[in-house]
């Protein structure tokens, strides 16, 4: 589709609901309007349906592996100890572009990976990185007098055994190098942690311009993630609370990217993607002072869609997703088709020259002609909901069952006795099911999530906790033994057998996937 390899630019936001900003109908409605970024769907395209995973670690592992977490091992965000993150052997869109003469850099939070040896951005296919290996949520430790900051037993359970408690390090490593130390993830560094991400890739921009290499940047932003502290430099810069001053702060980092490819001379050249890993916090705490440094607001903001982060409702699972390429997406479309996450890994991959690997299940569709070009039909009519190993929704075209009922981050889920059907376009909210009537939606959504469940007994999944060196079973190697059904969707793998009898690797390889039929936090 282009001459050359375009650089790709890759915006990717923490925890940032669907209507945050001004092109989605938020902007000054939420305390802040948001120009540059509005700029980018102003001359380019704007996805009203660009869905991605519930949680932080599953998303990021979707869009950089093109893979649905389940198959990989990261399909819920690790919660403590043990080995976490990917197994080596995934096969990242950064790997496929430096295969293809790309430069590859990325920094800001990873959440695939608590090893800066083993399983690091570096160790994905990226040339340089500065990352926090988990989540913003541990800034808070380091604001508390009873946290630890040591060793602490657990008695008398786990004997003497010290168990380490200490405050989330900031790792830097270059391929080729060992990591490093570079600064302990406190209040003060979450502050200014989006400021640096952006004075580094700009940094990377420009030397890679210079040596003539094309790049590609992941910037896995940490905003809007609680706590919501905004850069000094924007404290208290509305009058509108720490939310408007982090709108503000967001709008004009994107900027600071925006003008420097301007300056290098490569907006042409450089396909940008501004998106969001998940829909926005639930976890609502009254703001009391501004500035306030805890954040104030922690709520997001779904624009029409109910649910939060962690549900498979639509303001869970459907973001804010932009993408600009002058003179080859159209300026100003919009448009409601299905997208995947998955999808931009093939669509990247292929756009940069690169080769999607076809000795593993790839979920992401090819999507060049829609993304980044003039076609009017994305190819996607299917999207699967998944929530931890759970398959909790479907939805295919404008229609959508729920096989599980959760509202919020932090209530129970439980298997309905009959799924709920609801028709998003006649009802956003997903407050009216129209079941009974409609009862043939449930056949196509039915045979895609049949088909997909086959595909996991075909290539079983990763358990999350899998140490390296990890390896796959050869095709055929492993198959289902049994299958039940639940409701409408067929899962069909409840056992695999070995035909040769080898029981080590069957238990090696027994799935964790399904639909549970237990309620659960």
């Amino acid at each position: 589709m282009a001459d050359k390899q375009p650089n790709i630019v890759v915006f990717f936001w923490d925890n940032f609901g669907w209507g945050e900003i001004g092109c989605y109908g938020g902007g000054v409605l939420r305390g802040a309007p948001t120009p540059r970024i509005d700029s980018i769907a102003d001359e380019g395209l704007k996805l009203l349906n660009f869905n991605v995973e519930a949680q932080c670690t599953p998303s990021r592992s979707a869009i950089l592996t093109g893979r649905h977490p389940i198959r990989s091992g990261t399909h819920s965000v690790p919660l403590a100890g043990g080995p976490d993150g990917l197994t080596q052997w995934e096969f990242t869109i950064a790997r496929a572009l430096s295969d293809a003469g790309y430069a590859t850099g990325m920094w800001g939070k990873w959440h695939l990976g608590s090893d800066p040896e083993q399983r690091s951005p570096v160790d994905f296919g990226f040339d340089e990185a500065v990352w926090s290996p988990r989540t913003a949520d541990e800034v808070l430790w380091t604001m508390q007098s009873y946290f630890p900051n040591g060793n602490v037993t657990a008695a008398p359970y786990a004997g003497k055994t010290e168990i380490p408690l200490e405050p989330e390090p900031i790792y830097a490593r270059k391929k080729g190098g060992k990591h490093e130390v570079v600064a302990t993830y406190d209040a003060e560094f979450r502050a200014g942690f989006d400021r640096k991400i952006t004075g580094w890739a700009i940094d990377f921009m420009r030397s890679s311009h210079e040596q003539g290499k094309p790049f590609y940047l992941y910037l896995p932003y940490t905003q809007t993630h609680i706590p919501t502290i905004p850069d000094p430099e924007y404290v208290g810069r509305t009058k509108h609370g720490n939310w408007a001053d982090i709108l503000t702060q967001m709008d004009d980092f994107t900027g600071q990217v925006l003008d420097e490819l301007d300056t290098l001379g490569l907006a042409d050249d450089t396909i940008v993607v501004w998106a969001s890993d998940n829909g926005g916090d639930s976890t609502y705490r009254m703001p009391a002072g501004d500035p306030d440094p805890f954040g104030g607001l922690w709520n997001g903001f779904g624009g029409p869609w109910r649910g939060s982060l962690f549900t498979s409702l639509e303001g869970s699972n459907r973001t804010p997703c932009i993408i600009r390429w002058p003179g080859k997406v159209p300026a100003a479309k919009v448009s409601n088709e299905l997208v995947h996450e998955v999808d931009l890994f093939t669509t990247l991959v292929l756009a940069g020259g690169g080769t999607v690997p076809t000795d593993r299940q790839i979920d992401g569709m090819d999507m060049r002609t829609f993304l980044l070009g003039d076609a009017e039909e994305s190819g996607r009519e299917v999207v699967l909901c998944m929530n931890g190993n759970r398959l909790q929704a479907v939805k295919w075209r404008q229609w959508k069952v729920h096989l599980f009922q959760q509202d919020d981050f932090y209530s129970t889920w439980a298997p309905y006795s009959i799924p709920r059907l609801y028709n998003l376009e006649w009802d956003p909210r997903e407050e009216n099911e129209v079941d009974f009537p409609h009862a043939w939606v449930m056949h196509p959504m039915a045979a895609a999530a049949g088909a997909f469940l086959k595909s996991l007994a075909m290539e079983p999944p990763i358990k999350p906790g899998t140490p390296d060196p990890y390896t796959p079973p050869a095709p055929g190697q492993l198959v289902p033994q049994e299958h039940v059904q639940i409701g409408p969707i067929v899962q069909y793998v409840t056992t695999l057998h070995h035909p040769d009898g080898q029981a080590a690797d069957v238990r090696e390889h027994q799935p964790e996937h399904g639909l549970s039929h237990a309620s659960g936090a």
